[in-house]
């Protein structure tokens, strides 16, 4: 499975942007698909995810409200960022999960695309 993330950009604090990331391989509808985002000088940190079998989105709480993830039946996987903060910066990654295995956990995640650059600036 080869993911590609894309819709990173530059914007304005309370701007929008919307990722994309695309899947091509052999992939499962029941696979967890995930947002990832790192910050320079951090660790790489969980921001949302959507379940296979129920497709139940979770969100940290630092995007919650503002964030929306969503999937098509092509597994593509997309998230919808709202008013975005300088705080929001970071490389965002995306990730899939083999089928029952969900979570924040960096590591339930098999496969990861290579990152999409956003910059929120003040």
């Amino acid at each position: 499975v080869q993911l590609q993330a894309s819709g990173g950009g530059l914007v304005q604090a309370g701007g929008s942007l919307r990722l994309s990331c695309a899947a091509s391989g052999r992939t499962s509808s029941s696979y967890t698909l995930a947002w990832f985002r790192q910050a320079p000088g951090k660790e790489r940190e969980f921001v949302a995810r959507i379940n296979g079998r129920d497709r139940t989105a979770y969100y940290a709480d630092s995007v919650k409200g503002r964030f929306t993830v969503s999937r098509d039946v092509r597994n593509t996987l997309y998230l919808q960022m709202d008013s975005l903060k300088p705080e929001d910066t970071a490389l965002y990654y995306c990730a899939f999960a083999y089928s029952g295995i969900t979570g924040a956990a960096v590591a339930n995640y098999a496969f990861w695309g290579r990152g999409t650059l956003v910059t929120v600036s003040s």
